[in-house]
């Protein structure tokens, strides 16, 4: 299920900002250290990818993000913004129906019991679900059910005075992974659209090198674990974007060759 947060206001202007942080599972000799002094920023309204090999702890940057673990040594600010986190699996309550996962999120941001319904209705037309907000979790397709994951975590942004969200720092965990490609190329459509309408900056974390270089401004690579960012690479492509276009694959080569360096470095 899709977490939010709110943290205390900061004077920068970056919308997260990660100093040094380094992140530890356990104490003493057992003690495994997952994130090792990474230093990160994230600018208001920029999309950033980030990539590394299995365990090199980019599920456990987004969560430390969310605030859902506190970092080992170092520090995170999210300048006040608020934070959705939207998980790998869409982990909706099957027995309840669409508009009805989207209520209990609502409810949860304060959102008045005499406006829910309204303002799901504008979060499925937003993921162009309308028409299907009776529907439960078991009658949708795979695409579907992650359309719905992101109108929740969209609604744990929203404000009970209505503001739907501009501002808000969106954490996505391999959101598409398990979806085929056509399914993950038209909603990687989709969250470039709702992040252009919103306003939103985004943290996405994938495997799939093309997939960053498609949505992101930015892609960061990590370390095999410990992580540590090693390389930064600017995407500087016109958008729209097609994931099999020439330039997405010549850049996408670029940095599966540095990945596989770094992977090998590691003996991973």
């Amino acid at each position: 299920m899709s977490q939010a947060t709110t943290a205390t206001p900061s004077r920068t202007a970056a919308a997260v900002r990660l100093s040094g942080v380094s992140k530890a599972f356990g104490s003493g000799d057992t003690a495994l250290l997952a994130l090792d002094n990474v230093s990160l920023e994230v600018s208001p309204g920029e999309f950033v990818c980030l990539l590394g090999a299995s365990g090199c702890g980019k599920s456990t940057l987004l969560n430390l993000v969310a605030d859902l673990d506190k970092v080992t040594a170092g520090s995170i600010d999210v300048g006040g913004a608020r934070v959705a986190l939207m998980f790998q699996e869409p982990a909706l309550f099957p027995w309840l129906t669409v508009t009805g996962n989207l209520e209990l999120a609502l409810r949860q941001r304060g959102v008045p019991r005499q406006e829910r319904r309204a303002r799901a209705a504008e979060l499925l037309a937003s993921v162009h679900l309308s028409g299907f907000e009776k529907k439960r979790p078991h009658q949708l397709s795979g695409g579907m059910r992650q359309r719905v994951a992101l109108a929740r975590a969209l609604a744990l942004t929203v404000d009970e005075d209505g503001d739907g969200g501009r501002g808000t720092v969106l954490l996505m965990d391999e959101p598409f992974g398990a979806l085929d490609a056509m399914t993950r190329d038209l909603l990687h459509d989709e969250i470039e659209r709702i992040w252009r309408e919103r306003g939103l900056t985004v943290l996405f974390v994938t495997h799939n090198v093309r997939e960053a270089v498609r949505l992101g401004d930015r892609v960061v690579l990590l370390s095999s674990r410990p992580g540590r960012v090693v390389e930064e690479f600017a995407v500087p492509m016109e958008r729209p974007r097609r994931i099999d276009s020439t330039e997405v694959a010549t850049l996408a080569a670029t940095i599966t060759d540095r990945l596989r360096a770094e992977v090998g470095r590691h003996g991973a």
